[in-house]
């Protein structure tokens, strides 16, 4: 009958939707790794960049040379906190809410999260700085763009620092020949549904990130002022789609200093995707993996990040 009819298609669809909520969870909780609590950052400056008319929060302090941070997903420019207090001191640190994200603009249209416009957002922010170009250190999506950025703006980067991203010839790879990677990934794909932003809140977000409960307030803050259907559009806009191949084939070497950091224990990106990364630098590549750390390698080894950045950029002054 046609009642039956509409309510076997209306329990497909809740079944499917659940599916998706506990991959997402079961993503989530294999990306969670140590717990830091929140602490105070004194003297930040709360800036804006302007990129095309699109406005770029960032948050700044310090003085000496210019270091830029870009966060991942689920994330925002206080995923940096621990690096910005360890580089205060000796550089300018300042790390975006990159588009979509809590207080920077959030573009409705899928096309608007293309990478080339979100790499013209950090030129942005060098630029409202007063500079011509900085490191730049990435983190997930923000290693993503970190990478793209160097390639596309090789005048604007001194230096390049990307933590728990693999090198984008080495994601291909593994996507088109890691069986492991590629359900590591299913994720991304169902990111890429139209209604895949309907299925998350700002607190399922903030889960991601942090447990400590003054932390977690702040996430959950953040993610309440952010675009869910704009942090979606970076997927649906740039992760990779077959052929892999082609994705990558006209991306040139990199011309200066790398720096790589992965935690070992992260489920999303499988460390092989570091293999052969050092074909594709052509100046000093360092990489440190992390055995304890997950995903957010940054936060769960923060002390052994920031002291190494700190050494490995005092060491090429």
């Amino acid at each position: 009958m046609p009642i039956q009819g509409e309510e076997f298609v209306m329990k497909k669809r809740i079944a499917r939707r659940l599916v998706i909520r506990m991959i997402i969870v079961v993503w989530a909780i294999s990306l969670i790794g140590a717990v830091i609590p929140v602490f105070a950052l004194d003297g930040v400056e709360h800036k804006y960049a302007d990129n095309n008319g699109v406005k770029i929060h960032y948050a700044a302090l310090g003085k000496g040379p210019l270091v830029v941070f870009i966060h991942g997903f689920p994330d925002f420019w206080y995923s940096w906190r621990h690096q910005m207090q360890g580089l205060k001191d000796n550089f300018r640190v300042a790390a975006l809410d990159t588009r979509g994200y809590n207080k920077s603009d959030q573009p409705e249209k899928q096309e608007d999260y293309d990478m080339s416009l979100l790499v013209q957002d950090v030129a942005a922010v060098i630029q409202a700085e007063g500079e011509e170009k900085a490191t730049i250190v990435g983190h997930d999506w923000g290693g993503m763009i970190a990478w793209q950025f160097v390639m596309a703006m090789p005048q604007m980067a001194e230096k390049l620092i990307v933590i728990n991203l693999p090198h984008p010839k080495g994601l291909a790879r593994e996507l088109a020949n890691n069986p492991e990677q590629q359900a590591n990934s299913q994720y991304a794909r169902l990111f890429h549904l139209p209604n895949s932003h309907k299925l998350l809140n700002a607190k399922i977000l903030a889960q991601f990130v942090a447990k400590d409960p003054k932390t977690l307030a702040k996430y959950i803050e953040a993610f309440e002022n952010s675009s869910i259907n704009g942090m979606m559009n970076y997927y649906r806009q740039n992760y990779p789609q077959e052929p892999f191949e082609n994705v990558t084939a006209k991306m040139p070497n990199i011309t200066i200093p790398v720096l790589q950091f992965h935690g070992l224990l992260d489920k999303a990106l499988h460390s092989d995707g570091l293999n052969n990364t050092w074909e594709w630098i052509d100046s000093d590549y360092t990489l440190v993996t992390i055995p304890n750390a997950n995903h957010w390698a940054h936060h769960d080894a923060a002390e052994l990040v920031t002291d190494t950045i700190k050494w490995w950029l005092k060491m090429r002054q």
